[in-house]
């Protein structure tokens, strides 16, 4: 079976005692030489696709991937792991890029990460054509297609490959690609002959929410404060937008970040460390950040604006949540942004194939803005994919929003476009139909208008609505032109004649947190740690943070928050224990392990010290109080767990306190090898450290997530910080779990 060949390294490796749903499949397909197309959600596991059979494989894989960014990341986290792997790429110096491709030629890497632009240059060609090279990884393949959302030319040379290297196999991956971009990956990077294996575009752990932009600053305010001391990104539409934004944000002591390609490489460079390096930075940016972000522990996407289509909204929103707990995204849209997405499409050089498409992708993007069904269903069904059920998460299904028929209200506003000429724009028709009679109105006559004042029954913000669903749903057409005047289309004309329907949503009070639930929703996207489990699992955290500035790498690639959350719960004691932990290999154990353990020894010392009993929390702060940001991380994990024993470990204090101080030990790790913290251990594994307190390096192994390497570097540290945390509780007469 394939599986002897891989199930060793995945384990000893990553620390994963099995694959998750749908990669095994893939790994397979690749092991037995196949092309392959790999379509995945976010944060389902595209990396070890490739990552796996290219340890499994002789010879050397090449990964091509679009930033320099995420190539380093992926470089200092299998490292870390005691994968030999190395990049080339133009943020290093030449001797550095001297000494990688010295280790590559003589045979010492498995893995080299280059950008499409470096992979296709005659010279690298020709050079890696004497090299064994057993596997070549697309990362973010849809830039290749001109159909998908981040068509990039430097992918186009891509497209050689296949003769290039006509006998290695070629595995794309992407998270975003509808069917004609399917199709034209597979027709360019392996002539229609490659395996195409879908996932499906699920991530139920994200909240969906669309709502009408009256004031941004208050709403953008109100969502980011309803997630302090989290990481997020907040797209916006132009540079100085985004400026004007992070300012904002800062000036209410919100720690933001801009980002866009008006800064130097230098400047965005160490904002984009800082993000991912560090607890609670806001990221406000264009689209020119994010694609391949390597950090699990996103927990919020907002939009200033309308994105270009479907799918670059997916694939946006997608950023968050990678570490499968709950993240929110909320997008907020208006007139003017139909009106400027047109015209983006209008005035540009595309043919007008290519511009009929993209007319159609912003149309299904608007019908998801204003459908007053399940969001989640709608998202999916751009994709061809289909839910049965509503998903009872989305702002739609938690606060249903009230449809009316609008034959009369959509006549009335055509009616007024048409005997005002179609010249002018939403805010001129509206005060037409409100009677009211401005100066402007009065020097072109129409306060005598048969349409002036028929609309009284609505106010100002209920025109704006129906106004923008009207051109929405294609029965007015706003001037590209620039002069902002509102035309009647042919399906306009058949409304006014009766010939057409038209049936507009009354847009809810604006919500920039959850709602009461709807049908079928459950607690576990609403919760995702016990409020006394939370002061371990933020001393983990910050245990983690010093551990990823020592190891210079993002906080995440020590432990991801989920790996924190279950440390907290079983509060390891053991090297043995800390390898229970999801996400926890024997690398990590070795690494990180003593330093996370130790987090949980003092957690429970300055627990027992404050004479606090197990379940209680701290003195004066009631039970019901509302805890700090990670809190609803860790309830969701127990939630979502399904194990009993391990909630009622969550539901213990002392897994928290633990879990706490393995994060403090993480982070002191991090902060020695200047690495992010999330690279010694995620936070899933140590919140299985927290449970299971492992007190030996074999117990610690048995951590999900801790493979060989990381288990020899730091599964001492880990074992002794949960030793310290278990003997103070001995000594204070607690029970130690």
């Amino acid at each position: 079976m394939l599986s002897d060949a891989y199930q060793p390294i995945l384990e000893r490796v990553f620390g994963f005692p099995s694959l998750r749903p749908g990669q095994a499949d893939i790994i397979e397909a690749i092991l037995q030489r196949n092309h392959v197309l790999g379509v995945m959600p976010t944060g389902a596991g595209k990396s070890l696709c490739y990552q796996l059979p290219a340890l499994v494989l002789d010879g050397l894989t090449l990964v091509v991937s679009p930033l320099v960014a995420l190539m380093d990341d992926q470089v200092a986290a299998l490292r870390l792991s005691g994968v030999a792997a190395e990049t080339i790429n133009g943020n290093r110096s030449r001797s550095d890029n001297l000494a990688a491709w010295q280790q590559v030629s003589a045979g010492h890497a498995k893995l080299l990460y280059l950008a499409p632009e470096r992979m296709m240059q005659p010279r690298m060609i020709a050079s890696l054509q004497r090299l064994p090279i057993n596997l070549i990884a697309v990362d973010e393949a849809h830039c290749i297609s001109k159909w998908g959302p981040a068509f990039r030319p430097d992918y186009v040379g891509l497209s050689q490959l296949g003769d290039l290297f006509p006998d290695v196999p070629i595995a794309a991956f992407t998270a975003t690609a509808d069917r004609a971009t399917r199709r034209d990956i597979c027709e360019k990077l392996f002539n229609r002959s490659g395996r195409v294996f879908s996932q499906g575009f699920d991530r139920p752990n994200i909240h969906l929410a669309v709502q009408p932009r009256r004031n941004l600053q208050r709403t953008l305010l109100e969502f980011v404060r309803s997630h302090p001391g989290q990481s997020g990104i907040v797209y916006c539409l132009s540079r100085k937008s985004t400026e004007n934004t992070a300012a904002l944000l800062r000036s209410h002591g919100v720690a933001a970040l801009p980002y866009h390609a008006g800064l130097d490489a230098s400047e965005r460079l160490e904002h984009q460390q800082m993000f991912m390096s560090q607890n609670g930075v806001v990221m406000v940016a264009t689209v020119a950040f994010g694609m391949g972000i390597d950090k699990a522990d996103i927990r919020f996407v907002f939009h200033t604006d309308l994105p270009a289509s479907m799918e670059a909204y997916y694939q946006e929103i997608g950023r968050a949540g990678r570490d499968g707990l709950s993240a929110d995204t909320l997008m907020l849209y208006g007139l003017a942004d139909i009106v400027q997405r047109r015209r983006f499409i209008e005035e540009s050089d595309a043919d007008p194939e290519f511009q009929r498409h993209e007319h159609q992708r912003l149309n299904l993007l608007l019908g998801y803005c204003e459908g007053a069904g399940c969001r989640r269903q709608a998202l999916l069904g751009a994709f061809d994919e289909r839910l049965e059920e509503p998903c009872g998460n989305c702002d739609n299904c938690r606060n249903p929003p009230e449809v009316r028929e609008g034959l009369v209200e959509g006549q009335k506003v055509l009616s007024a476009a048409h005997r005002t000429g179609q010249r002018f724009g939403a805010a001129y028709l509206i005060d037409v139909l409100l009677g009211n009679a401005t100066t402007r109105i009065q020097e072109w006559g129409h306060d005598s208008l048969p349409t002036f004042g028929v609309g009284r029954e609505h106010n100002k913000d209920e025109w704006r609505s129906i106004v923008r669903q009207l051109v929405a749903g294609g029965f007015l057409a706003a001037d590209i032109g620039g002069k902002g005047g509102m035309s009647i289309t042919p399906k306009g004309r058949r409304l006014l004649s009766g010939a057409e329907t038209f049936r507009f949503r009354i847009d809810p009070q604006v919500v920039t947190g959850r709602s009461r639930p709807g049908p079928g929703s459950e607690e576990k996207h609403d919760a995702l740690v016990e409020r006394k489990d939370q002061e371990l699992f933020e001393r983990l955290r910050e245990t983690r943070l010093t551990l990823a500035r020592t190891h210079n790498v993002p906080a995440f690639m020590i432990f991801s928050d989920r790996t924190l959350t279950d440390m907290a719960a079983r509060r390891p004691r053991t090297p043995a224990e800390l390898k229970l932990v999801h996400g926890v290999g024997d690398v990590k154990v070795k690494k990180f392990g003593e330093v996370f353990l130790s987090a949980i020894d003092r957690h429970g010392t300055d627990q027992m010290q404050r004479g606090l009993t197990i379940g209680e929390g701290p003195p004066g702060m009631s039970r019901e109080s509302p805890r700090i940001d990670s809190q609803d991380a860790l309830e969701r994990s127990r939630s979502e767990s399904g194990n009993e024993g391990k909630q009622d470990a969550l539901a213990d204090r002392e897994n928290r306190e633990l879990f706490e101080h393995l994060r403090e030990t993480r982070l002191t790790l991090a902060r020695t090898h200047n690495v992010p913290a999330f690279m010694i251990f995620s936070d899933r594994t140590l919140i299985e450290m927290a449970v299971r307190k492992p007190r030996s390096l074999p117990e610690l192994k048995s951590v999900h997530g801790i493979g060989d390497v990381k288990l020899a570097k730091f599964g001492e540290v880990f074992l002794s910080a949960i030793d310290t945390h278990v003997s103070a509780q001995v000594q204070h007469g607690l029970p130690s779990g």
